[in-house]
């Protein structure tokens, strides 16, 4: 079953950020575009590589208005430690979200039943709360900062121009396509 258009469903969660934990919650991501980046764990192998790539390229998503958070079913107190552990996870400044129940790897469709954890799945949420593009990969294949990047720019310029769409490899200020009647069933 599809994922877009899904509503995030209302969730309070912990989350380690800055070196203090705090309380996030679903009205703390409306308003805002967000990317909801699902691991299997802390302490392991390609999950590191992956949060670094985005930690480098935080900047870059906060300045088009868009919120980074790193989700596994770890505790907010596993991602402290973590954290305090390893000079990689040192660099991340997005909020670390604590799902030891599950909810939100629940939510999202990523759960792991078996192993208590989550898929690796992406996701682009929208300032209403719904998901307009998400991405789930094999457990054993990183993603990429910059391609999560680009589509999170190409979500926000489909959503600002609804009469257009945008082609394979889309970047900002490139042309677009206009769907014409000749091609509407083959977009």
């Amino acid at each position: 079953m599809s994922m877009i258009n899904k509503e995030v469903s209302e969730f309070e969660v912990q989350a380690y950020q800055n070196n203090e934990f705090k309380t996030v919650k679903k009205e703390d991501i409306l308003g805002n575009w967000s990317v909801f980046f699902f691991y299997p764990a802390d302490f392991t192998f390609v999950c590191p590589t992956e949060l670094e790539d985005l930690a480098n390229k935080y900047e870059d998503f906060k300045s088009i208005n868009c919120e980074i958070y790193s989700v596994s079913c770890d505790s907010h107190f596993v991602h402290k430690a973590w954290h305090d552990a390893s000079k990689t996870i040192q660099k991340i400044e997005y909020p670390m979200l604590a799902d030891p129940t599950g909810k939100l790897a629940r939510d999202f469709d990523v759960m792991i039943e078996s192993d208590g954890m989550a898929e690796r799945g992406s996701f682009i949420v929208n300032p209403e709360g719904k998901i307009v593009a998400y991405e789930v990969t094999a457990g054993n294949v990183g993603r990429n900062a910059d391609e999560l990047f680009r589509r999170v720019q190409a979500s926000q310029f489909v959503a600002e121009h609804g009469d257009q769409v945008c082609p394979a490899k889309w970047q900002p200020g490139a042309e677009t396509l206009k769907p014409s009647l000749d091609l509407v069933g083959l977009i």
